[in-house]
């Protein structure tokens, strides 16, 4: 998509007046926004190329123009600066607890975007230090997993053959015995070359508690922390149309789909944005997603973000998210 300089200047200043007022953007303002001196027939040619490109798009009640998806896209890719320095007075996070820190981040997010703080928490670790099978009846049995920390987890597991108490016991002192300390996936691994050396029921029957296991490790951990759901109640785009603040409002409830997409941002390296509409990550064509992961001693262990209207200041949602990232990352490390 090759725009010229003029094409280029006429959309920034679109879009940048449309995210301060919200109202679309006609071509007498246009002129006056973008500093050329262009008359208004030359902006209205300009602007129904931008049109016919899908970057912007003429509400049928106005004649002015606000941007797309991919106007964002654009400018977002192409023609945002930020400057790190706004943000005002610094704020710190506690670095005591990292539930603590992970509220505090989210409710921070919140604060400082006036939209909606997202926190995925850090993945506990799925090593174990003891497992233990119990027979509850037939063809069902319940798995015990103790961490190294002493936290117990439990999960009930329905399998295809019955086992004998003794069975069960019998798995889980192989377990123990030789991949206490391990975490969970390694295990399964490890399971996979060894099914030569054990009686076929008895690693189907670990195959199966392991696989349940590590279901129960991952569930159990896919903790996301959402701050000021409300703040949408006041922004004015969502103010008019209820159905795009109750399809918001479902996204925060389906906590699973707001982990898929925080997990991709969570591979990559730096503050990534979604757009609405753009993939199927953000389903709602009005809803955007500022996004960055966070690090304890190196490692990438969650993900935090904002989600707000389209019609965001992205300049400084970047700079919030980045920010936070840092915070978090710190007061998580031990250094």
């Amino acid at each position: 998509m090759k725009l010229d300089d003029r094409a280029k200047v006429l959309l920034k200043a679109l879009i940048e007046r449309y995210i301060a007022e919200g109202q679309p953007v006609g071509s007498r303002t246009l002129s006056r926004a973008s500093g050329l001196e262009l008359s208004p027939a030359t902006i209205r040619n300009v602007m129904s190329d931008l049109e016919e490109l899908g970057l912007v798009a003429s509400p049928h009640t106005s004649a002015g123009r606000i941007p797309t998806a991919r106007g964002y896209r654009l400018f977002v890719d192409t023609m945002l600066t930020v400057r790190r320095d706004e943000l005002g007075p610094s704020v710190s996070l506690p670095p005591d607890q990292p539930q603590k820190v992970i509220a505090h981040a989210a409710q921070m997010l919140s604060n400082m975007s006036q939209f909606v703080g997202v926190v995925v928490a850090p993945r506990r670790s799925s090593v174990f230090r003891h497992i233990e099978f119990l027979r509850l009846s037939e063809r069902r049995f319940l798995v015990i997993i103790v961490s190294p920390d002493g936290d117990v987890q439990n999960r009930v597991v329905h399998t295809a053959a019955d086992y004998t108490q003794s069975q069960l016991a019998e798995a889980a002192n192989y377990l123990n015995a030789n991949y206490a300390g391990l975490a969970i996936e390694q295990v399964r691994e490890r399971l996979k070359g060894e099914v030569e050396q054990l009686r076929g029921e008895i690693v189907t029957l670990m195959q199966t508690a392991v696989e349940a296991s590590s279901e129960a490790l991952e569930q159990d951990q896919e903790e996301v922390v959402i701050s000021g759901e409300r703040n949408l109640l006041a922004v004015s785009d969502f103010a008019s149309d209820m159905t795009h603040l109750r399809h918001a409002f479902e996204l925060f409830e389906q906590k699973t789909q707001l982990m898929r997409l925080l997990d991709v941002s969570s591979q990559a390296e730096g503050v990534r944005i979604f757009i609405g509409g753009e993939s199927h990550t953000v389903p709602f064509e009005e809803l955007s997603v500022v996004s960055a992961p966070y690090e304890v001693d190196g490692q990438v262990v969650g993900t935090l973000g904002v989600i707000g209207p389209t019609r965001m200041a992205y300049d400084r949602m970047i700079q919030i998210v980045d920010i936070t990232s840092r915070l978090v990352t710190n007061a998580l490390s031990h250094k």
